[in-house]
């Protein structure tokens, strides 16, 4: 895609949110379906195949269901690697290839309460963007800018929104 394609493609959004930024605002939404006999979940999707994430392996699983943690470390190199690619197509930087990796550091012991003072999650997470490119050290520079700016994964994580949690009945009771 080059960045007349990509101007084409998001113009028409873009402009549609100028002129009503209510339309711009939704509600995403994710579902767990739970299995508690095997301690996984199946995810909702908007892909063919469900995903079924479970204990990771240093928690007890058996390895052959998904972690959410990895999975919120796969949003954040997901959502950044397609966030670059715009950037770098509106930018028209030489980009060739690369890959965008996330990691997070954890220590098991705050999940499974086997010492409460250790966190519970992720106490660092690094963003590597390796990229095959010819572009200059400063387009480099405001290629990672704009890539955080515009991230919603990394915005999320880096100014994290209120967060709550409640019980309410199904709607499949019987």
């Amino acid at each position: 895609m080059d960045r007349e394609q990509l101007r084409a493609i998001q113009g028409p959004w873009k402009d549609k949110y100028r002129t009503d930024p209510a339309a711009a605002r939704q509600t995403l939404r994710g579902v767990a379906k739970l299995d508690i006999g095997t301690l996984s979940c199946l995810l909702n999707s908007n892909v063919a195949d469900p995903l079924v994430a479970g204990l990771h392996p240093l928690t007890g699983g058996t390895g052959e269901h998904a972690c959410s943690a990895e999975m919120l470390l796969q949003a954040l190199a997901g959502c950044a690697a397609i966030t670059l690619s715009a950037v770098t197509t509106a930018m028209g930087l030489a980009v060739s290839g690369g890959q965008v990796v996330a990691e997070g550091d954890l220590d098991f012991r705050g999940t499974l309460g086997v010492d409460r003072d250790t966190s519970v999650g992720f106490t660092a997470i690094r963003l590597i963007l390796e990229l095959d490119t010819t572009a200059s050290p400063e387009e480099l520079n405001k290629l990672v800018s704009l890539t955080e700016r515009y991230c919603v994964v990394f915005q999320t994580l880096a100014s994290p929104p209120q967060v709550t949690c409640s019980v309410r009945p199904s709607e499949n009771r019987h």
